[in-house]
């Protein structure tokens, strides 16, 4: 049985990989913003067969409240072995490059509110020499694209800096398990046009859950998207400028 602390845990992702984690009776403890949303999950994940479920409210952008959060869990779990980093906002890129306050909000919610967490977590789990911290990112932040470039930075720099949280907590047997999903099928994309390339929550799920359980490094969800990624970072950038992308 794992003790899971999963932030953002009313996202679409984050809720098919509770689901997944309670039917094999872990213990959660589920952070968002809305309490009526959490006390739903709250009541579903009990049923689906969790043996503890606890909630608490927290706004991620609110810096000073991580410390208290992460205090209370390790005191509800008893301890704390994995953490699932998923909150998160799609950003309107057309509106960002309008309003430099837009902007700086999304890249605080998308990226430095995450670093944040990673931040106080990481010296937890250094400290006792142990754990799994596994953050959503995404293929965005792979190469930056016109039509998303304010979120592709924010997650460019979760990322990079797992990337060197990773190498860092190595040697205290600590992983850092950095997921890039591609398109997923969600109600944060809801107005998408959807294609072969998408993915449902439910298949993410199973590979986000996957990739913590082998406490994997960097992956891709679907994995196809590491080679798609691969080519996009490969076009040269007279290229890459005139493209529609």
């Amino acid at each position: 049985m794992k003790k899971i602390l999963i932030i953002g845990a009313s996202s679409s992702m984050a809720e098919h990989c509770a689901r997944l984690f309670a039917a094999r009776g872990d213990s959660l403890y589920l952070v968002a913003r809305n309490q009526e949303k959490l006390n739903s999950l709250q009541k579903d994940l009990s049923v689906r067969g969790a043996v503890k479920v606890s909630t608490y409210v927290m706004d991620a952008n609110d810096y000073k409240s991580h410390s208290k959060m992460l205090d209370n869990a390790e005191v509800t779990l008893d301890g704390i072995d994995t953490v699932l980093i998923a909150h998160g906002t799609l950003s309107n890129q057309k509106n960002c490059e309008q309003n430099v306050d837009l902007t700086m909000q999304e890249i605080n919610t998308n990226g430095l509110s995450a670093i944040a967490l990673l931040t106080d977590i990481a010296n937890r789990f250094e400290a006792r020499g142990k754990g799994t911290i596994a953050v959503i990112s995404s293929v965005a932040g792979d190469r930056g694209r016109s039509s998303n470039y304010v979120y592709g930075s924010a997650k460019a720099m979760v990322t990079t800096f797992t990337s060197g949280l990773r190498q860092r907590l190595y040697k205290s047997n600590v992983s850092v398990v950095t997921i890039m999903p591609g398109f997923v099928d969600t109600p944060m994309t809801a107005a998408f046009k959807k294609g072969p390339l998408w993915a449902t929550p439910s298949k993410a799920a199973k590979a986000i859950i996957k990739a913590i359980d082998k406490r994997n490094e960097e992956v891709y969800v679907p994995g196809f998207w590491g080679l798609v990624m691969l080519i996009v970072k490969l076009i040269p950038n007279g290229i890459f400028k005139k493209m529609n992308l």
